[in-house]
């Protein structure tokens, strides 16, 4: 392969990398926007199973897609996506019940704290390895994001427990996600259309339990007027894109870049729920966004220059390798010509 086509395959996987970094974006931030308004002005606290129903019509929407041969569904073996599925379903469930138990501010701190444990895992597991750059610059963002978004720290048992296993269950369902991808060789749009109902059919299940348990309210006895049912259908419009740029990020990048703009977005919706819903803003969240985006700055030039210095490195092995397979080649002219050279001096005497 030249070095043209390299070029050209790496400018076309930046760019994959860049489009779906922004639609993550995007597409996140507007169904923040949509659900916060859907529960908070309009009375609809039912977010696990709504959840449940983002994921079936997430699953419809690709089913059309590969009817119409969009893309080509890929066989994965069954258990390991029913899984994977039920994993990632399970720990929307845990972050929601932990939400419900926990302050505001101590469920920040749950979300902040899937990122250091990520990287533990990646380091002991997988033998990532992260330089002292990266993760200088990976505390500079969660301090940002921890001083504009933590308020109180009210501690309890069972909250405390339960944060602990919404941790677990997300970063490893964020590394499953990454390392199947990559192992199996499927797209985001494979693993998601594989994995969607398993997703959608443990919360479809549990749901409706967990919101009556944190809301004390029934979602099949709510009455449902014409603006909540328009904001659901939005909210799941919306979904398709947030599921599916999900996958994409973390497949294209890794669990931790995905996380990075998790926060990114944490701040964002902060900042467009003071400019448009006029939500109470103060110096501190001022202060803890400009941090977290100094600190995200710092995230990506570092992974940017690593990324460099790795491409490098693996163009001069693949250069060393060349010239390796050349040498025999190139020798072989010397060794007939002293073959050559010595049958001439046997014939001669």
């Amino acid at each position: 392969m030249s070095d043209f086509s390299k070029m050209g395959e790496m400018s076309s996987f930046q760019l994959g990398v860049i489009g779906a970094l922004f639609l993550s974006v995007a597409s996140s931030v507007s169904i923040v926007i949509c659900n916060k308004a859907l529960m908070s002005n309009l009375g609809f606290p039912f977010a696990t199973t709504l959840t449940s129903w983002h994921l079936i019509v997430t699953f419809c929407t690709l089913h059309a897609a590969q009817r119409f041969h969009l893309f080509d569904a890929k066989a994965i073996d069954m258990k390991t996506v029913m899984l994977f599925g039920i994993l990632n379903g399970v720990s929307i469930g845990l972050l929601n019940l932990s939400l419900g138990f926990n302050s505001i501010g101590f469920y920040q701190m749950t979300k902040l704290a899937i990122i250091p444990f990520t990287v533990l895992l990646e380091t002991l597991f997988l033998k990532k390895q992260f330089s002292q750059k990266i993760k200088l610059s990976l505390l500079v963002l969660l301090g940002g994001v921890a001083i504009a978004s933590v308020t109180d720290l009210q501690l309890n048992f069972v909250g405390t427990i339960l944060s602990l296993l919404a941790i677990v269950t997300t970063c490893v369902g964020q590394i499953l996600t990454n390392t199947i991808q990559k192992r199996l060789n499927v797209s985001s749009t494979q693993l998601l259309y594989q994995s969607a109902p398993f997703q959608a059919a443990i919360l479809f299940v549990s749901g409706p339990f967990v919101d009556h348990f944190l809301t004390k309210k029934n979602v099949f006895a709510y009455k449902y007027s014409s603006i909540v049912l328009a904001f659901i259908i939005l909210s799941c419009i919306i979904s398709v894109s947030v599921n599916f740029s999900t996958f994409m990020v973390i497949g294209k990048t890794s669990p931790v870049t995905y996380q990075v703009l998790g926060h990114l977005k944490t701040c964002l919706v902060l900042a467009f729920g003071y400019t448009l819903l006029h939500d109470p803003f103060t110096i501190r969240n001022i202060i803890g966004i400009l941090v977290a985006i100094i600190g995200m700055g710092l995230y990506s030039y570092f992974c940017v220059q690593d990324n460099k210095k790795k491409q490098s490195v693996d163009l001069s092995l693949a250069s060393q390798m060349k010239d390796k397979d050349s040498t025999p080649l190139l020798g072989m002219p010397d060794k007939e010509g002293h073959e050559s050279k010595k049958s001439t001096k046997v014939s001669l005497v």
